[in-house]
């Protein structure tokens, strides 16, 4: 039967995020295992790493909330499902979730959806908005925490005849492997970055947004800098401001009115992940609000680095506190300057151990095979 499978998958844009990715490695995979791949999309940075030869791609505004669009999107689709004879349609965000849920009722496919995030609502609207998500036939939740929200938020929405599982997020961990790392690159990138490495190096990566914690983050290296009485390292914090220009701004000045500019830098972008959390010594997730996954915290594990993250949502799940990497209270700088004090103490010995039990972790529960897998043998058996 897998021949005859043909699933398409429906997402805004495809970045770098956990979800792009996600449905990245999910539509080559499909491929690899003798199934038919499509994805709609808008656009994206990641649409040049896909093998046109394995992957249908098609371009539409699927990123638009506007009524009309998604109207006019639903339309489309139910084009492309008839005209390719699609099986499954996977939807990976609520406003194409909409254009889906219409074109599957219309064409009787199959129709899943992958609940990415924890979709805040303060009002009955949004709430009906985000419901989307859990009137598919099989509703995926990217983590124990994300289940747990959906049962707690949506349970009028959710019927017995509909499946409802966790198939947790994945990472290549043949790309996130320190081993696979050349020196003269980490010696170009440090050059790139203008860091000398006498010094251990902090890295705090994620786009620039308040929930992220950035400004925590700069909280808690003045306190480490006061309780140390020196500049024991530096501190970067990698990530794109993404139009958020006013808050890129209020790091830089409180960074500046704490007086850490020899000891913080920011940096927009890193072509080369992997390679920037190999040439870190210590790496932060600072969250304060829950994540849903927490990319970062897997990451870090799977380059076996030391990771201190925010004790809320995904980061719970994926870090074994102590054992593969290290948990502070969230929001709190004073928990979390002491953390890193207690990684910058600690003995070569010990940060090995914590690293390779961390990349254990990884390829024992949150490898990208393993969710490609569960993913797949779920299509197959929504269809049977």
């Amino acid at each position: 039967m897998s021949s005859n499978i043909k699933i398409l998958q429906v997402i805004p844009r495809l970045g770098y995020g956990g979800a792009e990715t996600g449905c990245y490695d999910i539509a080559h995979y499909l491929n690899e295992n003798n199934c038919k791949s499509f994805i709609v999309t808008s656009g994206g940075e990641l649409i040049k790493f896909i093998n046109k030869k394995k992957v249908k791609l098609i371009r539409l505004p699927v990123h638009s909330k506007n009524p009309i669009l998604i109207l006019f999107n639903s339309i489309v689709l139910i084009g492309i499902i008839l005209f390719y004879n699609i099986n499954i349609v996977h939807a990976r965000s609520r406003a194409p979730a909409w254009s889906c849920l219409i074109a599957t009722k219309a064409t009787k496919r199959k129709f899943v959806t992958t609940f990415h995030g924890t979709y805040n609502f303060s009002g009955k609207l949004k709430k009906f908005y985000n419901s989307v998500m859990v009137r598919s036939d099989l509703i995926i939740a990217g983590s124990n925490f994300i289940f747990s929200h959906i049962k707690e938020n949506y349970s009028e929405y959710l019927k017995s005849t509909k499946k409802f599982l966790v198939i947790f997020r994945g990472i290549n961990i043949d790309y996130f492997d320190s081993s696979t790392k050349l020196e003269s690159d980490e010696k170009k990138l440090l050059q790139k970055w203008g860091i000398n490495k006498e010094k251990k190096i902090i890295l705090m990566p994620g786009r620039l947004t308040s929930w992220k914690g950035q400004e925590l983050f700069i909280e808690a290296i003045k306190l480490v800098q006061v309780e140390l009485g020196y500049e024991a390292f530096y501190a970067v914090i990698l990530g794109s401001e993404q139009g958020r220009n006013l808050y890129k701004k209020k790091l830089i000045r409180l960074m500046e009115q704490h007086r850490l500019n020899n000891q913080i830098k920011f940096i927009e972008h890193c072509e080369d992940m992997a390679l920037a959390y190999k040439v870190s010594d210590i790496v932060v997730s600072a969250s304060i609000e829950p994540e849903a996954f927490g990319r970062v915290a897997v990451e870090a594990q799977s380059m076996e680095k030391l990771i201190i993250a925010s004790n809320i949502g995904g980061s719970n799940e994926t870090i074994v506190d102590g054992k593969t990497g290290i948990l502070f209270k969230s929001g709190d700088a004073k928990s979390l300057s002491k953390k890193i004090i207690q990684a910058i103490i600690m003995d070569d010995t010990s940060i090995k151990l914590i690293g390779k039990e961390g990349r254990k972790n990884i390829i024992k529960k949150f490898n990208v095979e393993k969710m490609c897998f569960s993913t797949y043998a779920e299509y197959k058996r929504l269809l049977n």
